[in-house]
C-alpha cells in the first residue's frame, strides 16, 4: 500500500492513499446510504475529502472505442501558489514496484510543492511536465528553476491499451482546471481503468472529524484503486461469496 500524508494548516489534516478499497460510481449509492457504519467517528459534511478546507480534485477521463479506458485524477491541497506555500508531506511506499515521481524530494525536505497528479504507469512522463508547466506559469514563480512534480501511477493495462499512451500533457491541464470541491467518484479519471479484489476498480474518496480530544482535525483521503486480494466490508470476506471468472491468459475477469 503506498500513502501519502500531508499536514495542512490550520488544525488540518489532509491524508492521501492510494491502492485501497474504492467507493462506489458516482450516481451509485455510498456505503453509507444503505444505513451502514464503518468506525467509529464521523464523516466530514460531504464524506470526501475536500471536507478539507482549500483541498480540491479535478479529474480528466478519456473513454474511446473498445481499448481505451483511462484518466487522470488531480489533487490540489490549497487554493494559493503551492510552489511559496509549500505543503508539508510525507511518503510511504508499502509495494516499491512502481514509478512514483517526486518521491526522493519529498522524503529529503518533507513537503511537495504542486499538485499531485494520478495517472497511469505510462502517462507519468506527460503528468510530470503537464505538473512543471503548471507550476511555472503561476505568478510569482517566472524565476523558478527547480519543480518538483509528484505523479502517481498504476498499471491499467488490463482494461486500457497502455501501450497507445494516449493522454497529453494538455489532459493533465484539463483535470488540474476542472479541480473543485464535487468529487465525482468510481469510474472516473485515474481510476477509469483500474481493478481492485477481482472487480472494476476506480476513485473513492471519505473524510472523518476528529474530536476536539484529538485535535479536531479533519482527515479526508482519496484512492486510487488497482490491486488483487480479496474484498473485506467491515471485516467480512465478502469476496469469497461471489463468483470470479478467471481465465489463464488474461488473469481475473
Amino acid at each position: 500500500m503506498l500513502r501519502r500524508s500531508l499536514c495542512l494548516k490550520s488544525r488540518i489534516l489532509f491524508l492521501l492513499v492510494f491502492f485501497s478499497l474504492p467507493t462506489l460510481l458516482m450516481g451509485q449509492q455510498r456505503y453509507r446510504d444503505y444505513g451502514l457504519t464503518m468506525g467509529v467517528m464521523a464523516p466530514g459534511p460531504a464524506n470526501r475529502i475536500t471536507d478539507v478546507a482549500g483541498v480540491r480534485v479535478g479529474h480528466l477521463t478519456r473513454i474511446e472505442g473498445d481499448s481505451i479506458r483511462t484518466g487522470i485524477t488531480a489533487i490540489l491541497p490549497h487554493g494559493g501558489n503551492i510552489f511559496r506555500e509549500k505543503v508539508p508531506a510525507a511518503i510511504y511506499v508499502g509495494n516499491g514496484f512502481g514509478k512514483l515521481a517526486g518521491l526522493s524530494q519529498v522524503q529529503e525536505l518533507g513537503n511537495i510543492e504542486t499538485p499531485i497528479l494520478l495517472t497511469n504507469t505510462l502517462a507519468v512522463g506527460a503528468g510530470i511536465e503537464a505538473a512543471v508547466r503548471y507550476t511555472l506559469a503561476q505568478p510569482g514563480n517566472e524565476a523558478v528553476q527547480s519543480v518538483n512534480a509528484v505523479v502517481g501511477e498504476t498499471n491499467d493495462g488490463y482494461l486500457n491499451a497502455i501501450q497507445q499512451m494516449p493522454l497529453t500533457v494538455a489532459d493533465f491541464r484539463a483535470a488540474l482546471e476542472n479541480a473543485g470541491t464535487a468529487v465525482a467518484e468510481g469510474n472516473v479519471g485515474a481510476g477509469t481503468g483500474t481493478m481492485a479484489f477481482g472487480f472494476k476498480g476506480g476513485i473513492g474518496t471519505s473524510s472523518r472529524k476528529l474530536p476536539a480530544s484529538l485535535g479536531g482535525y479533519t482527515v479526508g483521503v482519496l484512492v486510487q484503486s488497482n490491486f488483487g486480494g480479496v474484498l473485506a466490508i467491515d471485516g467480512k470476506q465478502v469476496g469469497r461469496t461471489v463468483p470470479i471468472q478467471f481465465s489463464a491468459a488474461a488473469g481475473v475477469r
